[in-house]
């Protein structure tokens, strides 16, 4: 039987699979959107329609991006917040959000997203968690980026409900009250929310953090996740202004605040997960908890490292984040990759982190992040036909011949030579497939200076 598309001759297949095979010589067969075959150098290929050529190449299932915030690369390395930490930073920063509308986000999704696939990225989630008043169906416009696009996407109906007069960060104007919120999440969901193996949208809901919501919604979030069988997500322990905070509001950790309000479940994943203690640690995966590691932004912000290696250990889904562009700016899940192996080592000791530890957390962890273990994230039969294929050629990776995973991340940086989602070429020979790159760059550059003048 033959295949649609077949990939072969890699230098090295990494499955990412149950057994972690990999294949030298290897080649992946996709059918239908999904991986129909796979084998090594000595294993027959199928005949195809289409042959891609992965001589002197790593191939790897598609990365997945756990957390982001699409519509900040709108403020990308923008000076006065490089200089404060989160919390003074979401006030420099919160006015200028407010301006967003339909046009700036399909327009900031779309470029994103294409930025994200230029690294291999297949997958990606977004936590939209403004919906000024008046600035129309922004989560609408997100998914219509993706789909344009040709991204797996797993966007949130974010919200804020605590603004500035509440106790709150952010102004009056981006914040709804929590009937509004669930009754738009509840809507998001029926419209958008795709069940079937291999979909491609999928809908959580992902109140933006402790600090801007009421408790009232968190619980009330956690019970209309569990009613609509849909994920949990948002920003936990990021910091030591996170903790404090959350000590002075509600008396307790960002731990025990997340048991309490019903969210300490496995169909909830985090952003950062930088200060839990020992103990919290083994809680959180006991409880199946999923973390979405952010190295880059926890860095420039001024976080701290969080406990990947301990929280791996515990049993916690360990997925890798670009963050938002105004505090990583660079979205590239091959550099938060490298940098996640790195911090692993300084933290953990040397031996503590290596690049396939790196690999697992940007495939199967964040796999594990969006409850899609075994579909996405790996490549075996039956799982999506999501595939990145990396050059290891040039004078970065002379010499670097013993172990090609290695050499991915240690060498670079490097990004995808071919970008594949469910069978469809994105990126080919490192260039975006799409034709309305130049025009989305001329969009993207005339909305965000009209954001930017606002600060004049």
């Amino acid at each position: 039987m033959s295949a649609e598309l077949l990939i072969r001759n890699a230098r090295l297949l990494a499955t990412v699979d149950d057994a972690r095979r990999e294949l030298a010589g290897g080649w992946v067969a996709i059918t239908g959107g999904l991986v129909s075959a796979i084998g090594s150098s000595m294993d027959p290929a199928p005949d195809a329609a289409e042959t891609i050529d992965a001589t002197d190449c790593l191939v790897t299932p598609g990365l997945i991006n756990a957390h982001h915030h699409l519509f900040q690369n709108l403020t990308r390395a923008y000076p006065p917040m490089t200089r404060a930490p989160l919390f003074g930073w979401l006030k420099v920063l919160y006015p200028l959000w407010a301006a967003i509308d339909e046009e700036a986000v399909f327009t900031s999704a779309w470029v994103g997203l294409a930025e994200l696939a230029l690294g291999g990225c297949t997958t990606s989630t977004d936590h939209l968690y403004l919906h000024p008043r008046g600035a129309g169906d922004l989560l609408a416009a997100e998914i219509a980026a993706a789909v344009d696009l040709g991204m797996r996407f797993h966007p949130t109906r974010g919200s804020m409900s605590l603004s500035e007069k509440n106790g709150g960060l952010p102004p009056d104007i981006v914040v709804q009250d929590d009937d509004e919120i669930l009754a738009d999440s509840e809507v998001a969901v029926e419209r958008f929310h795709d069940r079937t193996h291999g979909a491609m949208v999928r809908i959580a809901l992902a109140p933006c953090s402790p600090f801007s919501v009421t408790e009232q919604l968190m619980v009330r979030s956690a019970e209309l996740a569990e009613r609509l069988d849909v994920r949990l997500h948002t920003h936990f322990a990021e910091n030591a202004e996170d903790d404090e905070f959350s000590l002075t509001a509600f008396g307790c950790r960002p731990m025990e605040y997340l048991e309490r309000t019903g969210w300490c479940t496995n169909r909830t994943w985090v952003a950062h997960c930088v200060m839990p203690n020992h103990d919290e640690i083994h809680r959180l995966g006991a409880a199946g908890v999923g973390a979405a590691h952010c190295p880059s932004s926890n860095l420039i912000l001024a976080s701290g490292i969080a406990p990947v290696v301990d929280l791996r250990a515990a049993g916690v889904h360990v997925g890798l984040g670009v963050d938002g562009s105004s505090s990583a700016d660079s979205g590239s899940l091959w550099l938060e990759a490298r940098q996640a192996m790195l911090l692993a080592k300084l933290r953990n000791g040397a031996g503590a982190g290596d690049a396939r530890m790196a690999l697992e957390c940007a495939t199967v962890g964040g796999a594990g992040c969006l409850g899609r273990i075994g579909e996405i994230g790996t490549l075996s039969v039956g799982a999506v036909g999501d595939v990145a294929i990396w050059s290891l050629t040039g004078p970065a990776f002379a010499g670097a011949i013993a172990d090609p995973i290695e050499a991915w991340l240690r060498c670079g940086p490097v990004a995808a030579r071919d970008t594949i989602v469910r069978g469809r070429g994105i990126v080919r020979n490192g260039a975006l497939v799409s034709s309305d790159v130049d025009q989305r760059l001329s969009e993207h550059r005339r909305i965000a200076a009209r954001i930017q003048r606002l600060a004049d």
